[in-house]
Parts: structure tokens; C-alpha cells; sequence
């Protein structure tokens, strides 16, 4: 427990705000989240992740910390932009080329922060949050998630603070969907939604796959949202990256509540990486 912070005020803190900046002068917004990555002992690399999608093409890009008092703890209404050229250049991409996933080292950007004698405040996500099989394999087909992001950029702007997104599993998180490391779920994904933790967020009883009631709660990183369904207005149905920026298109394309996931074991390929 952090302060006095709730298990769901802490993954708040969890996320991050992206801001990119293009050449043709667009700006769009994304979701990251903090994660630790090849822990050992006392020691890990702090990152940020997001979808390769969010940051393709950013010239420059700005990320917002919010900032901490003497002890540590979260300053309401006090946050610092932290802008960082070459923007696409500063992301290390998902060892697969095909995974929608890219994490940015962020200790010089903690280190600066230092230096100019700020003290940021976040939450970091590690491995532990992280189900193995066995656990997912007891899960239900049917789960209640929520996601965490910035959803069409809005955001408490005051404060520095994501949207939350209630929602549930669209289809078992233990099933690979399609064959590939993803799973659906039903809540609203909209533009800048991209990048957004997804958890199986159970706080004070969840019921177990044999129907038992279990008192107690549980909280674990399912994955990152990535793309969705969307249907046009001639009735077609298109499977597309939730995108970053809004923009006029010829075809009206309409989310439709579905979005897919990439499941969080994916995350654990990154630790060869920063090894």
C-alpha cells in the first residue's frame, strides 16, 4: 500500500501520457504504463510501454510525470511535461516484429528530473502481476477488467490523471485468439486508448471457476490494448489499430465496444533485451 491510496487510486499511477508530434504538424495521444523489466535482486530496468503504433512517425513526443513530496508520496495538481526529440528513435521494438509492442528506458529521463531537482511520483507494474497458466487456465470465460488510458486524449488535465474503463472478457483469456497471443474484451475503445493496461481488477469478494465465492481481492495485468473491430458505414467490419489521432476519413469507421489484447506474457520477451 502507498500512503493511503486504494489498490485502484494506485493503478492510476500506473499510466502514463503520451503526446506525439508529427511532421505534417498532427499531434495524437496515446497510452503507456511503467513496468519493471529484468529484475535481479535489488536492481531492474524501469520502462515505459506502449503500442509500435502510438509512436510510428513521432518526430518529438512529451510525456507527463506527476510529481512527489518530501515523502514520497503523489502531489495532487503538480506534474512536469518532459519533451524528448527523435521520438520513434527512443523506443526499443518487441523482439517479434509482428507484436504491437515497443518500451522506452526512462532512468535519463528520471535522472534529469533529479537533476532539475524534481522528484516524480509513479507506479510501477512488475512480472508479479503478470498470471502464469495455471492461473489463467482458472479463470472464467467471463471476467471483469478494467483499462486505464486516455481515451479520445481526455484526461483530468489538472491533476494528470487517466480515464478508467469498466468492461469484461470477450473471450477466455486463456484461449490464444485466432491462434495468436490476444484476447478480446468488451468495453469502449476509443482513440488514444492504445497502449492501455488491461487488469482483471476483483476488489472485495470474485467468483471462482467451480461457482465458490472468494472474500478477498485480485488484481493482475492481463495485457495491453492494441486494436479492435470497427464497422463502417457501408457495413463492413475491419479489424484496425485503435489509432492515436483523430482525423477526417472518407469511410466512417465506428468502434463497436470490442477490443483486442495482447496478452501480457509478451512482456517478459523484453527482459533479453534489457539484459
Amino acid at each position: 500500500m502507498v500512503g493511503n491510496l486504494s489498490p485502484s487510486e494506485q493503478l492510476t499511477y500506473s499510466t502514463v501520457r503520451i503526446e506525439c508530434e508529427y511532421p505534417d504538424g498532427g499531434i495524437g495521444t496515446g497510452t503507456g504504463f511503467f513496468f519493471r523489466f529484468a529484475e535481479q535482486q535489488d536492481k531492474h530496468v524501469p520502462a515505459i510501454v506502449t503500442n509500435k503504433h502510438v509512436i510510428e512517425g513521432a518526430t518529438r513526443g512529451k510525456i507527463h510525470f506527476n510529481l512527489a513530496d518530501n515523502q514520497g508520496l503523489p502531489l495532487m495538481a503538480n506534474h512536469v511535461a518532459i519533451m524528448i526529440d527523435n521520438f520513434q528513435s527512443a523506443w526499443i521494438p518487441h523482439p517479434i516484429p509482428d507484436i504491437d509492442l515497443c518500451a522506452m528506458p526512462i532512468a535519463p529521463l528520471l535522472n534529469q528530473a533529479t537533476q532539475e531537482g524534481k522528484r516524480v511520483f509513479f507506479i510501477t507494474l512488475d512480472r508479479s502481476l503478470i498470471p502464469p497458466s495455471s492461473e489463467l487456465a482458472e479463470l472464467t470465460a467471463l471476467e471483469e477488467i478494467i483499462m486505464i488510458g486516455y481515451p479520445n486524449g481526455i484526461w483530468d488535465a489538472l491533476n494528470n490523471m487517466p480515464i478508467i474503463r469498466k468492461g469484461i472478457t470477450a473471450t477466455h483469456p486463456n484461449v490464444d485468439y485466432n491462434g495468436k497471443k490476444e484476447f478480446m474484451i468488451d468495453a469502449a475503445c476509443f482513440p488514444g486508448s492504445s497502449g492501455s493496461p488491461v487488469f482483471l481488477f476483483n476488489f472485495g469478494t470474485y467468483a471462482t471457476k467451480s461457482g465458490t465465492t472468494v472474500v478477498g481481492s485480485r488484481i493482475k495485468l492481463l495485457g495491453v490494448l492494441y486494436a479492435g473491430p470497427q464497422h463502417t458505414a457501408t457495413g463492413e467490419i475491419e479489424i484496425v489499430d485503435v489509432p492515436t489521432r483523430q482525423r477526417a476519413v472518407t469511410i466512417s469507421r465506428i468502434p463497436n465496444n470490442l477490443g483486442l489484447v495482447i496478452k501480457s506474457q509478451r512482456l517478459l520477451d523484453f527482459d533479453t533485451v534489457f539484459r
